[in-house]
């Protein structure tokens, strides 16, 4: 399955700058990363960066929910 590469921006703090970076199938559908029993929120809202001369979708945090236990 293709997979593109995505900027996660936003969010929590303590966030490690090595997971900002991430592969998704979409970008057209919100990207939940799960950290710390909970899941972050990211959505695409038009924005692309370049990193090392590569084009990426920037996907911004909207918000965090609990894991269903």
């Amino acid at each position: 399955m293709f997979q593109i590469g995505v900027l996660l921006v936003g969010g929590p703090a303590h966030l490690p700058a090595d997971q900002r970076v991430q592969r998704v199938t979409t970008i057209n559908e919100t990207f939940k990363l799960p950290i710390g029993g909970g899941y972050e929120h990211f959505q695409h809202q038009g924005e692309c960066t370049q990193i090392d001369g590569e084009e990426f979708p920037v996907l911004r945090w909207v918000m965090r929910t609990a894991i269903a236990e």
